[in-house]
């Protein structure tokens, strides 16, 4: 994952959905954390507070909840196996304002019966809403887990395509 000597840095920022936590390296984003989240596990590195290096999400991030944003363009260090990497890269092909099915991303990778190893590894995603893991739901088109909670995904589904359909979101990168 990481070498001992390398420097994750931190900010906060106050969104629609509570506090934030983001976290990344000297180059990318590797972690956004809900504001009742926690790390898990020993962190054997040193976690510095530094908004200026992460200001750019939080620009980004900003301009997603006014609905100006429709896409993301930092650069993102996810860190998890080959098969969750091929879901969240999947993730990353929903549209803004869209849904899709744990099954139809399992059709996608080939394993029409991985539904489940899909669901497993959309919430291992620590970097959501970059990569839009809360547009995933159950085939019958109920909402079903998100590590912020349902209340949260649900905001996000609404924010979206409110804005999809009114044409608001006025930036694309």
């Amino acid at each position: 994952m990481f070498e001992p000597s390398d420097t994750i840095y931190f900010t906060t920022m106050d969104s629609p959905i509570g506090q934030l936590r983001l976290a990344g390296n000297e180059s990318s984003l590797i972690r956004i954390l809900f504001e009742h989240e926690e790390i898990e596990g020993p962190t054997e590195n040193p976690w510095i507070e530094d908004r200026a290096n992460l200001q750019p999400v939080v620009n980004q991030l900003t301009e997603y909840f006014e609905g100006e944003r429709l896409s993301f363009d930092v650069a993102m260090e996810p860190h998890g196996t080959t098969f969750q990497k091929s879901v969240w890269e999947k993730l990353l092909d929903i549209p803004y304002g869209e849904t899709t099915t744990y099954g139809t991303l399992a059709d996608q990778l080939g394993n029409p019966n991985g539904s489940r190893a899909v669901g497993t590894a959309n919430g291992q995603n620590r970097i959501p809403i970059l990569i839009p893991c809360h547009r995933v739901i159950g085939r019958d088109g109920s909402l079903t887990g998100y590590a912020g909670g349902l209340e949260i995904k649900e905001f996000l589904l609404d924010l979206e395509r409110k804005h999809a359909q009114s044409g608001q979101g006025i930036f694309s990168f």
